[in-house]
């Protein structure tokens, strides 16, 4: 049968209920439900709590008790209210004033924790007071506490997956190692992780593009990594929840590094690069793969403090639950000391290519661990060198720094 516009003009959306239509042919209903209040069952019933978007009120006031005015841009609007839908440092301001991250002058105290979703909300971006979490080591850290922290995942976790394209840091990696997870690195899209959640292989994801989830659904869920921060900040705090100090976020993380080490890492974005500059200069850091040694002598004699690659290739990978393989996922460079680059070319259309370089150094057991990112990771700067990054592409700095 055929429906049309018109013959839906009797439905109210905003009311929750079924309304029925004889039709043309056969009669069919039209059922308006809250999403929210199906998804909050589900969440209660598997000992979390979730939610995206449209339901941070119904969650956090409503279900929490959060006071309303600690949501922020909580209103769906078709314009992003005239800003920009993603959950990280350059474009969520507002929130980075909020926790005094940015220059702020206010004397006004800062919150404890605070957490942002991008548009579609399976993105998240995690904050302590005048704190910033890596993304790659807050999926890190809800793997390392999610078995003592969160109810749901008490009997332990299948296995664990981290979005490898090369994109995200190795904290994740480290955390797997020394927890003997089951871990699988996949490359860009959901697909693969779905692949591990629907054979049973896996139980917590991550990308370092901020996107966290487990297998409580298919999807993303960045409002449940929000969730799961505060579960472990519960679960860190209980035997002291009448106290004075607050084991914050802050704390956490440092646990965390002296326990597993710290991964710097950092992010550059080169977008709407000319597509031909962009695959030439891709080319040429592949074309260079094939001599371990000259590449060495390359790096230093850009920075001769840096430690040697000991691997060199393009990341590929093969599903194990269907058996598809995925190449040219990434160049990447490993050193011997646990550092990495890793360059990736994001759309090659008539517009313009995105070149995104990610800088990596591991340092464990070290009186430098939670220095500023951007001092640890200064003898790394050789990727801009080695890539030949403005002579390809004429760009003497990234769009965007994550």
């Amino acid at each position: 049968m055929v429906v049309t516009d018109k013959d839906l003009l009797d439905v109210d959306i905003s009311v929750v209920g079924l309304t029925s239509f004889s039709g043309p042919d056969v009669p069919f209903d039209v059922d308006v439900f809250d999403s929210s209040v199906h998804y909050i069952k589900l969440m209660n019933y598997d000992a979390l709590h979730g939610v995206a978007g449209a339901y941070a009120r119904h969650i956090f006031v409503e279900e929490l008790g959060a006071d309303e005015s600690s949501l922020l841009n909580c209103v769906p609007k078709e314009d992003f209210g005239g800003g920009h839908p993603d959950p990280s440092l350059t474009y969520a301001k507002e929130l980075v004033e909020r926790m005094d991250l940015g220059k702020s002058s206010s004397n006004v105290e800062p919150p404890e924790f605070g957490a942002a979703a991008d548009g579609d909300a399976d993105r998240n971006m995690i904050l302590g007071k005048r704190f910033f979490v890596a993304p790659s080591d807050s999926v890190a850290i809800i793997v390392a506490n999610a078995v003592q922290s969160i109810p749901y995942f008490a009997s332990g976790l299948k296995g664990v997956a981290s979005c490898r394209s090369m994109p995200i840091s190795a904290a994740f990696d480290v955390v797997a190692k020394n927890l003997n997870l089951k871990f699988f690195e996949v490359p860009t899209g959901r697909k693969f992780f779905g692949n591990l959640m629907d054979a049973g292989m896996c139980s917590i994801c991550g990308e370092e593009s901020f996107g966290t989830g487990s297998d409580h659904i298919r999807e993303k869920d960045g409002i449940w990594a929000v969730l799961a921060w505060l579960s472990i900040i519960a679960f860190k705090n209980k035997d002291d929840l009448g106290g004075d100090k607050l084991v914050s976020v802050e704390d956490i993380v440092r646990q965390h590094w002296a326990t597993y080490g710290c991964h710097y890492y950092t992010r550059y974005d080169y977008e709407n690069v000319g597509a031909g500059a962009a695959k030439e200069l891709m080319a040429n850091l592949g074309s260079m793969q094939s001599s371990l040694s000259d590449v060495n002598k390359l790096i230093k004699e850009i920075r001769s403090d840096v430690s040697e690659v000991v691997v060199s290739d393009e990341f590929e990978y093969k599903d194990p639950v269907d058996g598809s393989v995925s190449k040219h996922q990434g160049i990447q460079y490993l050193f011997g000391d646990g550092s990495r680059l890793v360059f990736r070319l994001s759309g090659t259309g008539s517009v313009g290519a995105t070149i995104r370089v990610y800088i990596e150094q591991y340092e464990k057991g070290s009186s430098k661990t939670g220095r500023d990112s951007q001092d640890a990771l200064a003898p790394l700067v050789v990727a801009l060198k080695l890539s030949k990054m403005q002579e390809y592409t004429g760009r003497s700095a990234p769009t965007v720094i994550t």
